[in-house]
């Protein structure tokens, strides 16, 4: 006999499993804040400080300087703007699909900053300027310019810190959907 929502009523080794939807809703949720703060951040750099003297915060530390990146990360492949389009819609259905097997809050969270990011930026290379599809994308934060360290953004920020989380996991063996992989080999 099986309790309600299919659970076993005997102590059985399957532990019960975080509901799926709370997990989706959380990914939902933190894509959509990363999201908003890129947008918000992006149009007042835009609207206040391009065009103008970099602004210095943090002598010699963290600067704001709004620059048009036409390629990737750190700007590499400048000529390939299009491509970069097109990689950002498959990340973003990517991560999409994945959503429907997600049981895993860290997950969720990791899952939340790629999306967020990826679609911060997508949003760049689709509506601005030069054209659809090959627009640039806004980059304003420079850390230690001396250094000569990229100029990047929020999004850059939120899929960086994704990124890292998601190697993370997987390293120590935790799944998307919930579970996590032992590190003894299973005989079978």
């Amino acid at each position: 006999m099986q309790a309600a929502g299919g659970a076993p009523l005997s102590g059985g080794d399957a532990a019960p499993r975080p509901p799926r939807a709370r997990r989706v809703a959380l990914l939902v949720t933190v894509a959509a804040l990363v999201y908003a703060l890129d947008v918000v951040s992006k149009f007042l750099v835009v609207r206040f400080l391009e065009h103008k003297e970099p602004v210095t915060l943090v002598p010699g530390a963290l600067v704001l300087n709004v620059i048009r990146n036409p390629g990737a990360a750190f700007s590499i492949g400048t000529g390939m703007t299009i491509v970069f389009t097109l990689i950002a819609v498959v990340v973003v259905v990517a991560i999409l699909r994945t959503a429907r097997q997600l049981r895993s809050l860290p997950w969720a969270v990791t899952l939340g900053l790629l999306l967020g990011g990826a679609v911060g930026n997508l949003t760049d290379r689709i509506f601005r300027s030069p054209a659809p599809l090959q627009g640039h994308v806004v980059d304003f934060i420079q850390v230690f310019p001396v250094t000569g360290f990229p100029v990047f953004n929020l999004a850059d920020s939120a899929i960086v810190c994704g990124g890292v989380l998601a190697v993370f996991l997987a390293w120590r063996g935790y799944q998307i959907d919930g579970s996590r992989q032992s590190e003894e080999p299973v005989d079978g």
